[in-house]
């Protein structure tokens, strides 16, 4: 009933950048929360960052800095920039939301299949 689809992954030089967006639809009331989190091959998956319907936002330390946030609560929409981007930085990046499908049910949270980010030279 509700899907995140990321775009905007690729190959990038170091030093480089790239701009993510993940759109959410289906049956939506609001969203609380929506961000990004990556998994690099052997590794466990991470936040990188995170903004609430309150503006709060949170980075992960290694992209303090380099990586931007932003949503459009209109569109349903959550973008990052990445700026600066770092062979370390190559992963799959996951979209992630916590909603809800009406005023009355409970938030709850779901993730998108993830675009690959490949910073290489």
């Amino acid at each position: 009933q509700v899907q995140l689809v990321e775009s905007g992954g690729g190959l990038v030089q170091p030093g480089g950048s790239l701009r993510l967006s993940c759109a959410a639809s289906g049956s939506i009331f609001d969203i609380n929360t929506m961000g990004w989190y990556r998994q690099a091959p052997g590794k466990g998956r991470e936040l990188v960052a995170v903004t609430t319907s309150g503006d709060t936002t949170n980075y992960a330390d290694s992209v303090k800095g380099r990586f931007t946030i932003s949503r459009d609560d209109a569109k349903k929409m959550v973008y990052l920039q990445m700026d600066s981007l770092k062979p370390e930085d190559t992963a799959v990046y996951l979209c992630y939301a916590v909603l809800r499908h009406t005023y009355y049910t409970s938030y709850f949270s779901t993730w998108g299949k993830g675009t690959l980010v490949t910073v290489s030279s």
